[in-house]
């Protein structure tokens, strides 16, 4: 078999073209999560001053077309800079989000079963025996006496405050 050494440079250069063509979009894809950051986190990127007017340019503009070839003009930006640094800032802040919002469920759901069930509380003590159990079970009693009397539910609150202390959130 004949080997053509231009059919292997073409295929090279057309495997090049495509490497760089993804690498466009996916800087392009991290622009596109820079403009959806709020400002406080672009400050935090320090990224270069005229990067940041494009992701401001780009949050103002209404037109589908429009935002796009911001869009463009941001990941051609974004040629210029150290991506990698940026993109685990904001996978770190995305997954943060996630872990406290778990977190928070974690405490609605303590405190739903506590006020449930008499005998969770020796559960909860079980997971968390640092807990003042006395103060826990006032605050329980009081929450179901605001809910009888139809009082505002000072006490609920407390309860999750309270969780909140005992339960530390998991970073």
């Amino acid at each position: 078999m004949i080997h053509d050494s231009h059919d292997d440079n073409e295929s090279e250069e057309i495997l090049s073209k495509t490497r760089r063509k993804k690498a466009m979009h996916a800087l392009q894809g991290i622009g596109e999560q820079l403009v959806e950051l709020d400002s406080q986190f672009i400050a935090e990127l320090d990224l270069p001053e005229i990067l940041v007017d494009a992701i401001r340019e780009a949050k103002q503009l209404t037109k589908h077309e429009a935002k796009r070839r911001q869009m463009q003009y941001i990941g051609k930006l974004m040629r210029n800079i150290d991506a990698a640094p940026i993109q685990e800032k904001i996978d770190y802040w995305k997954n943060r989000d996630v872990n406290h919002t778990a977190w928070l469920h974690q405490l609605e759901n303590w405190r739903t079963r506590l006020l449930a069930d008499e005998n969770s509380i020796n559960e909860f003590k079980q997971h968390y025996p640092e807990t003042d159990i006395q103060h826990l079970r006032a605050l329980i009693r009081n929450a179901h006496k605001e809910t009888l009397s139809q009082k505002p539910p000072k006490s609920f609150r407390a309860i999750f405050q309270e969780l909140r202390t005992i339960i530390p959130e998991k970073k």
